[in-house]
């Protein structure tokens, strides 16, 4: 009797051990995690010259555009790459915010206003943050709300879905729309969050455009 105690109270320390080397895993992992993220660079808001307004600086500002290449309403791989030469606003958005609502009919007006000039936008849909490879009710369902909205919203550039599997590589969207502007060489000129105006649309339009 005497040895099976023993022997439970060292299976018992034995499972302790594990419990606790686990927990203690899992605790730096989720300080690793929080100390990477406060280390991150974070966009800030600034005050617009001459004005009361303020304007949003991405980290981003000034370097390269994250690389990606996303599946289209059809169906095929778009990527960035092979935008280069064009100047290129990625738009990231979602059927269900209302800001996007208001300014895609500014942003199409826009894109027809500057196609010419070597200007494309690139709309990034944002909502199916559950897509999966194999998950082909998910990506049905993620084509049919988007097909409704470009249809509604008379949208002509490229739509793109599954946005949040790029998201981290451009600040983690915290709020919608997000768009970011990209030059002839690839480099991003300006970013915006929220909802601004046409006028700032078309202010950073010229600058990827360095009209």
């Amino acid at each position: 009797m005497r040895r099976n105690t023993i022997v439970l109270i060292s299976v018992l320390f034995i499972l302790a051990i594990f419990a606790w080397a686990g927990w203690a895993n899992w605790e730096y992992r989720k300080q690793a995690a929080e100390k990477q993220q406060a280390e991150e660079p974070q966009g800030e808001l600034v005050p617009a010259p001459g004005g009361d307004a303020l304007n949003y600086v991405s980290p981003l500002n000034g370097k390269p555009a994250p690389a990606f290449a996303l599946e289209n309403l059809s169906g095929s791989k778009i990527s960035l790459a092979s935008y280069k030469g064009n100047a290129v606003m990625i738009n990231f958005w979602a059927t269900w915010c209302g800001p996007c609502q208001v300014e895609t009919p500014w942003i199409v007006e826009l894109r027809d206003k500057y196609a010419a000039h070597g200007f494309e936008v690139l709309g990034v849909d944002t909502e199916g943050d559950d897509l999966k490879p194999g998950d082909k009710a998910g990506w049905a369902k993620a084509k049919t709300n988007a097909n409704k909205f470009v249809s509604e919203m008379k949208v002509s550039y490229p739509v793109l879905l599954d946005g949040d599997s790029i998201s981290n590589e451009y600040g983690g969207l915290d709020d919608l729309p997000t768009s970011f502007f990209v030059d002839r060489n690839g480099k991003i000129v300006a970013a915006s969050v929220g909802l601004t105006s046409e006028s700032d649309i078309e202010g950073n339009i010229k600058k990827a455009l360095a009209e």
